[in-house]
């Protein structure tokens, strides 16, 4: 009895409620007038794309925003002037995602064009030229990891796509190839460390234009877990850690090493410094013995480790992070960073610094 008149008194509310305007009432409002043209931006691929895989035809995800003030109708996309695929329906009317997998891609020079037409019929056409390119053949001895950052995340070598962290963007400020790649904040890529070979001996060289905001940041992290410290990790005695920092109003790159037990530096002062909005060629090389850090093809740092063949280690450093510290190096607030960066190669051998500079010549 008590539950039916619950019940009839909570229908008794709700009927006066209504009435004496307790609930808003649902009215409709205009839409207004459509004053502007849809605006199209393409998600992937980019203008200059350079598309690399294993195999000679192979699918592509096409992806792009159409936005429009009142409404988007129609979104066609076309590649190399055939009409791939017409959509009209829209989760989110004013800002659709187009979206579609092209199947077959060959090798060589393509045309994506996508046309978008509004409610009132207004039209945009916008179209980007990329390439699909044949597999990567490495270019230098013991070359291992090749990041070209020419619109596209993929490593070149093993065609590893990277873990992308964040929103970083590519800019068209770069070196070679027509792009680079350019960080934002808790932005960072991730790329896993068994299709590397991880040996005594190592060396990583690549552009890089620094951005001194915020004053400090990782750049290329190899480091292991420190359960110790999960909140703020620092475990500086396995893998590598290079970064820079703000040193006397200087940004100075250091490079640091773990052989197990003990930690080294590499740290050249201010002759390891990084103009800010000025490229630079950086590069490092480990052997069983030390480390020698290099800027624009000169020695900035140089030394052994403490122990004489100890060796870097490499346990638990199962992952690799550029553009950032995390989530491996974070104690001392070594995070994102903003810079721009190019052509990035790692070995599996100690570059010299004759072959240094011979890289340095055949990119600048």
């Amino acid at each position: 009895m008590k539950l039916k008149q619950l019940l009839l008194i909570g229908m008794l509310i709700a009927a006066f409620g209504c009435k004496d305007g307790y609930i808003d009432d649902i009215k409709g409002a205009p839409q207004g007038a459509d004053v502007t043209a849809p605006t199209i931006t393409f998600n992937y691929p980019l203008e200059g794309t350079s598309y690399r895989v294993l195999e000679d035809i192979a699918p592509i995800d096409i992806n792009v925003k159409v936005s429009d003030d009142i409404e988007v109708a129609e979104v066609t996309i076309n590649l190399d002037g055939e009409d791939l695929i017409t959509l009209n329906k829209f989760i989110d009317y004013r800002n659709a995602i187009a979206a579609y997998t092209y199947e077959t891609l060959e090798n060589g020079d393509h045309e994506l064009t996508v046309t978008a037409v509004d409610g009132a019929g207004k039209t945009t056409t916008q179209s980007i030229n990329f390439k699909k390119e044949e597999p990567y053949d490495p270019v230098y001895d013991g070359e291992m990891f090749y990041m070209p950052f020419n619109g596209d995340y993929t490593e070149q070598v093993t065609i590893t796509k990277a873990i992308v962290s964040g929103i970083p963007q590519f800019s068209d400020d770069f070196i070679a190839g027509g792009k680079s790649y350019l960080g934002a904040n808790d932005a960072y890529l991730t790329f896993p460390t068994n299709k590397l070979t991880l040996s005594n001996n190592f060396s990583a060289v690549f552009w890089y234009k620094c951005n001194n905001t915020p004053d400090r940041s990782g750049i290329l992290t190899i480091s292991a877990p420190d359960p110790a410290h999960p909140t703020a990790p620092n475990n500086r005695t396995k893998g590598l850690r290079l970064f820079r920092e703000n040193i006397g109003g200087n940004q100075v790159v250091k490079l640091n090493v773990g052989n197990g037990t003990q930690e080294s530096w590499f740290d050249g002062g201010a002759t390891a410094k990084a103009t800010p909005g000025t490229w630079i060629h950086i590069a490092f090389v480990i052997t069983p013995t030390g480390a020698t850090l290099y800027i624009n093809g000169n020695v900035v740092s140089t030394g052994t480790f403490p122990v004489d063949e100890s060796k870097i280690d490499w346990a638990g450093c199962d992952i690799m992070n550029i553009a950032s510290g995390a989530p491996r190096f974070l104690e001392w607030a070594h995070r994102s960073d903003l810079s721009n960066y190019d052509e990035m190669r790692l070995f599996n051998k100690a570059l010299t610094q004759a072959e240094i500079q011979a890289i340095i010549n055949n990119e600048d």
